[in-house]
């Protein structure tokens, strides 16, 4: 993998000479205050404007601004028209344009694509102040306001609708995000790199059209150009990640007829008669017969299957996913390109991560770490959540099918130096509003990958598996946690800090290598409750998940319980589950039900699987494959909960407790031919009674709450997220929700 240009090496545009504002200006008066006449880069986004680096446009903006940009930003603009884009003017470069920290659609509705009531990146957590597919109906107003303005689009909505995907809201295949927004750019991931290169080029005089050599972009394009080699996706045949790791390159089960003095050396290559705009079926293709030389792989795209043909076959879908995630690795990624009517989509292989010494400038630079005054005394939930954490690593290496935090923000941890960490902490404790001197979290997507890497940067760069930990922790991965370990101990011993809590989840299955590591987080860092995601204990759900075994659980609770009770502290661990994951039968979830009961837990909010874009458990939902395997008509086909019926019992199986819950589970328990489950022996689930007042209630709503003067107020949704509590023994103060 090269090097990438270091993102603080470049000559600052001219407008450094107006310094640094204490919030990006959200109105014009405020950016004559500044002494500007014009922004530079205009950002749009769907959160309320916090500047502070837990949210994505705070980064993105101070980032340009450390650059020498000037930087306007518009914060949930009113939609219905373009008035409200046309605020700040037109910006001399582009705007960026994005749905805010959450994808729109994950943030307004519900797994059971129920309206939530709020949004927790809204003054006053007010529901309601973003559009569906923000980023789409955004970029539109741009245009409308600004016609011929560059739009370039980002941030986790973008990132994942990259290629044509599959959307649950409206249960059909949609195209590329980047031809839907009319957008002339799309960055993906954490796009540092690309926007500050992309500023830079444009404030040097290139067109927003000639930047197509930039990775972790998208741009459409009309056809291939005449020096690249173009390889037909179906021909790719790399192994899953059960098998062991093989030449990606070689195509088994091609014949090779050449004679032998071709073989070798040559590049052996099916000659395309044209490169004129390709059609499906008629495309310039090129056949590896052994291997790519080294020198024509940085010229190579990979033709996927079109937008027309995965939303026609499943199966294709399913393929595509597969090379998508084959081809997510930095150091040995391929562009891709995917046919969408007459005009290609082009991905340019993922941004080299950033390295130590530019993650620790990038969360350093002069953040205020509050909301825009604008807002007033007005709170804003997910700041309230976030204000005394701070982010240690990006990225996740774990693979989970299921979660968007890969595909995002790719697999290898980027990392931050304990010593910018410590001078974060400080900033809290010194200036932060409100702070009482306990820090919430010190994470990530992640508590515990901090440092984490591949022992070797060949075999890194070499990689093609989805996750180092599945089916089990590779050999070649360094699970050394004694640099988290001094991390944390130099944390709690800085003067001012009371308690330094861990929020973030834990990855169990590599916490039980460091022994070492469980008792510093057990003893030091837990307040009461520990967050961790079995998701599933049924090795069919488990190995769609790409999750542990239920033996890795129960050494941990081993651990945890052990050094809980040496510092003679009470404490409990809190599982995640989820409910109607590919691969999930019914008596899957019989057997997590009972196995809930057996050890105690009565889980409070139970999540059902959401189907977001570009996942692999998506693929799988859509496609009934597993493309964790090589994809075929007749490979492996995975079983699906569909339905709401379906889905709700899941769910109910989960919440086993609830008396409202036992009307649905009386009947599939009797259809199961589980009939003997029905009854009060403590080897049962469920009783046979039924409380007055209780049941037909649907699961994912609340009955209504009677007010003081006896009326009702309505039901209310409830969010998805699940938070189970074991039950502590009796007497115990009811625990806070985490």
């Amino acid at each position: 993998m090269q090097p990438a240009r270091d993102l603080f090496s470049y000559r600052k545009y001219w407008a450094s000479r107006f310094g640094t504002a204490p919030f990006l200006p959200m109105s014009r008066e405020e950016m004559e205050v500044l002494g500007w006449d014009s922004c530079d880069v205009i950002l749009v986004t769907g959160d309320a404007y916090v500047d502070h680096p837990s949210f994505g446009m705070a980064i993105v903006g101070r980032m340009l601004e450390a650059q020498g940009f000037r930087v306007g930003l518009i914060a949930q603009p009113d939609w219905r028209s373009a008035q409200d884009f046309a605020r700040l003017g037109l910006p001399n470069l582009f705007f960026g344009v994005t749905a805010g920290n959450m994808d729109s659609m994950v943030n307004r509705y519900t797994s059971d694509k129920r309206v939530r009531s709020d949004d927790a990146y809204t003054p006053g957590g007010v529901g309601g102040k973003r559009p569906d597919r923000s980023v789409i109906v955004y970029s539109q107003r741009v245009r409308e306001a600004f016609a011929e303005v560059p739009v370039v689009i980002g941030g986790i909505e973008a990132s994942l609708r990259r290629i044509a995907h599959f959307d649950y809201w409206s249960e059909k295949i949609r195209r590329s995000i980047l031809l839907d927004a009319k957008a002339d750019l799309l960055v993906y991931g954490n796009a540092e790199r690309q926007i500050v290169e992309i500023a830079h080029r444009l404030g040097a005089g290139e067109s927003i059209h000639d930047l197509t050599d930039l990775r972790g972009t998208a741009f459409a394009r009309r056809s291939t150009p005449v020096d690249w080699i173009e390889i037909d996706s179906t021909t790719i045949d790399t192994p899953g990640p059960l098998n062991p790791p093989v030449d990606p390159y070689t195509m088994e089960g091609a014949k090779d007829t050449r004679p032998v003095s071709e073989s070798p050396a040559s590049p052996a290559v099916a000659t395309a008669s044209s490169c004129a705009t390709p059609a499906e079926g008629s495309v310039k293709v090129v056949k590896f017969y052994r291997q790519v030389p080294t020198a024509a792989r940085d010229r190579s795209v990979i033709r996927m299957p079109s937008f027309e043909s995965v939303r026609a076959d499943a199966v294709l879908y399913a393929h595509a996913s597969r090379i998508l995630h084959l081809e997510s690795n930095p150091g040995n990624a391929r562009a891709l390109v995917q046919r969408h009517g007459d005009i290609d989509v082009w991905l340019n292989p993922p941004p080299i991560p950033l390295t130590m010494k530019e993650m620790d400038a990038v969360y350093e630079l002069p953040y205020s770490r509050v909301p825009h005054p604008s807002y007033g005394t007005a709170k804003i939930p997910a700041y309230e959540m976030i204000r005394f954490s701070i982010s240690i690593q990006r990225g996740c290496f774990g693979g989970c099918t299921f979660c968007s935090i890969t595909e995002h923000e790719g697999r290898i941890i980027q990392n931050r130096s304990e010593d910018s960490i410590i001078r974060e902490m400080e900033v809290i404790r010194d200036s932060t509003p409100g702070f009482t001197g306990v820090i919430s979290d010190l994470g990530g997507p992640t508590a515990n990958m901090y440092r984490l890497a591949c022992k070797s940067t060949e075999i890194e760069s070499a990689c093609r598996r989805p996750s180092c930990v599945f089916p089990g922790i590779c050999p070649n991965l360094n699970t050394d946690h004694s640099p988290l370990i001094k991390l944390y101990r130099r944390a709690r011993a800085l003067p001012g800090i009371k308690k330094v809590l861990i929020g973030s989840g834990v990855r169990y299955d590599l916490a039980v290598e460091s022994p070492e590591y469980v008792k510093e987080l057990v003893q030091h860092h837990v307040g009461g409750y520990l967050k961790i995601a079995p998701e599933a204990i049924g090795e069919g759900p488990l190995a769609k998940m790409m999750k542990p075994g239920v033996g890795t659980y129960y050494r941990f609770k081993e651990l945890f319980d052990k050094y809980s009770k040496e510092a003679g502290k009470e404490q409990y661990l809190i599982p995640y589950f989820i409910a109607a994951h590919p691969g999930t039968t019914d008596e899957d979830m019989l057997e997590l039900a009972l196995w809930l009961k057996k050890n105690g837990f009565r889980t409070d909010q139970v999540q059902a699987f959401l189907p977001s874009p570009m996942a692999t458990a998506t693929a799988m939902y859509y496609s009934g494959k597993n493309p964790l395997r090589k994809v075929t008509a007749t490979s492996e086909t995975v079983t699906i909960p569909r339905g709401l019926k379906v889905r709700r019992l899941h769910k109910a199986f989960l919440r086993w407790h609830d008396a409202n819950n036992w009307p649905i589970l009386r009947d599939a328990l009797k259809q199961m031919g589980r009939a003997d489950l029905i009854g009060p022996g403590k080897h049962q689930l469920i009783p046979a009674w039924q409380p007055a007042g209780t049941g037909g209630v649907p699961e994912g709503t609340r009955r209504p709450a009677k007010t003081r003067d006896g009326k009702t107020t309505p039901a209310r949704t409830q969010h998805t997220g699940l938070k189970g509590v074991r039950l502590p023994p009796i007497g115990h103060r009811k625990p806070a929700r985490p």
